[in-house]
C-alpha cells in the first residue's frame, strides 16, 4: 500500500481512477521530500487540480507528510490542509493505515463539517481502489 498510495501514486492513480484523475505530475523534484506534486482531475470531477508538497518520507516506517498547498479542493476557506499517513503492519500480510489531518483555515472563515467530512471520504475512497487493485494483483509491488 505504501509503494502504490505514496511512492507510486503518480503512476497507478490516473490508471485506476481514470474517471476523476486526469493525470499527476511532479512541479518539483521527483518524490523526495520538498517536491511539488501536481493532481490534475477530469472534466467530471468538481475540481480541476490540487498540489501537494511532500514534507516528510520515511521509506522504512513508511510513513509520509505531506501538505496540500493548493488547488480548488480548499475551497477559498483554507491556507492549506496538512496531512500525515502512516502504514503499520497488520495481521498475515496485511496493514493498517492511520491518517491525520490538520486544517488551517483562513482568517474569519467557517469551515462545515460536512466539507471536512467529503474531503476523508474522497481520500478514503482512493484508498480503497488501490487496496482492491492490489488484492486483486498481490505480486504488483513486491
Amino acid at each position: 500500500m505504501f509503494k502504490a498510495l505514496i511512492l507510486d501514486s503518480h503512476n497507478i492513480c490516473p490508471k485506476l481512477m481514470f474517471s476523476s484523475i486526469k493525470s499527476i505530475e511532479f512541479i518539483q523534484g521527483s518524490g523526495e521530500v520538498g517536491s511539488i506534486k501536481q493532481i490534475n482531475f477530469t472534466e467530471e470531477s468538481p475540481f480541476k487540480y490540487v498540489k501537494h508538497r511532500i514534507d516528510a518520507l520515511d521509506k522504512e516506517k513508511f510513513m509520509c507528510k505531506h501538505t496540500l498547498i493548493e488547488g480548488d479542493a480548499l475551497m477559498d476557506k483554507l491556507e492549506y490542509i496538512t496531512y500525515e499517513v502512516k502504514f503499520e503492519g497488520y495481521g498475515r500480510g496485511g496493514c493498517m493505515c492511520k491518517m491525520t489531518s490538520e486544517y488551517k483555515v483562513k482568517e474569519g472563515v467557517e469551515i462545515k463539517e460536512q466539507d471536512i467530512e467529503h474531503g476523508k471520504d474522497r481520500a478514503i475512497g482512493m484508498y480503497e481502489v488501490v487496496e482492491a487493485y492490489l488484492l486483486a494483483h498481490p505480486h504488483a509491488y513486491e
